[in-house]
């Protein structure tokens, strides 16, 4: 009799959670990516103004973005506690 073997793939839940916590910290090297674009930019081509657009939009863009991951990270109170209870 061989042993039981553990699934091959995670449950579906653990594995959007991982893949969700991988995305919370790429967003800031991302983000840093993202933020210098503009030094790349040839200034006789682009405006002042427009920079300003794109940092700014990038800005409310990212901020939505982490926003929207770490709802989806926190705990939902249907899941279990591994403590019994919640301490504040």
């Amino acid at each position: 009799m061989s042993p039981e073997r553990s699934p091959l793939f995670l449950a579906r839940r653990t594995y959007r959670l991982r893949r969700l916590s991988d995305a919370a910290r790429m967003l800031p090297i991302a983000g840093a990516v993202l933020f210098s674009l503009p030094l790349l930019w040839e200034t006789r081509e682009v405006r002042t103004t427009d920079a300003m657009f794109y940092i700014f939009g990038l800005w409310i863009v990212l901020a939505v973005i982490s926003g929207v991951i770490s709802t989806r990270l926190r705990p939902t109170d249907t899941e279990d506690d591994p403590k019994g209870s919640q301490e504040r």
